[in-house]
């Protein structure tokens, strides 16, 4: 069965400096016309940095879920930027490392039915240590917590944060492996 939806108009219904909503009206397979809104986002890059049983986390507060989160360290695309580029850049700027060894791990839809965003998450390793550079307006805290006690973490709810549970149950099938 054909699941295609054909766009008929579209309209913007707010641009901002880090996303754009915008409504959309589409032809359903069947024939009849229904409305979509979408978030259209260039995305972003997550990086998994581990070393000796521990991982690097940022620890910030996020005002959607009204709390302090752990989260892999990543950072938003620039337009056109090439997502390797952004995954260095905010590995440098959130945690002061600068890592030799880039590996891509997945590109990954955190939710389809809303936004085009897609986040691309990339495991460094081989790392030197320098100073970080965070962002005017942010503030979070690095820290480096066992990768087993992170794997509980996920269990038990306390990361619940999507390019973060990715990216560490990527590692944990590498641990299960060895």
């Amino acid at each position: 069965m054909n699941t295609e939806e054909k766009i008929i108009q579209s309209e913007t219904l707010y641009a901002g400096k880090v996303f754009t909503v915008k409504k959309y009206a589409v032809t359903l397979p069947d024939g009849r016309t229904a409305f979509r809104e979408e978030v259209e986002h260039h995305g972003g890059a997550g990086i998994l940095a581990e070393e000796n049983g521990e991982v690097y986390l940022v620890k910030q507060f996020r005002l959607s879920v009204g709390k302090e989160i752990l989260e892999i360290p990543a950072g938003k695309l620039e337009k056109g930027e090439d997502p390797l580029v952004c995954a260095k850049r905010e590995l440098s700027e959130e945690t002061g490392l600068t890592a030799k060894k880039w590996t891509k791990i997945c590109a990954a839809s955190p939710s389809p039915g809303y936004t085009n965003e897609i986040i691309h998450i990339y495991r460094a390793e081989d790392f030197s240590f320098g100073k970080t550079h965070f962002d005017d307006d942010e503030f979070l805290n690095v820290v480096k917590i066992p990768v087993e006690k992170a794997f509980k973490m996920i269990e038990s709810g306390e990361i619940f944060d999507a390019k973060t549970v990715i990216a560490l149950l990527y590692l944990k099938t590498i641990y299960k492996k060895s």
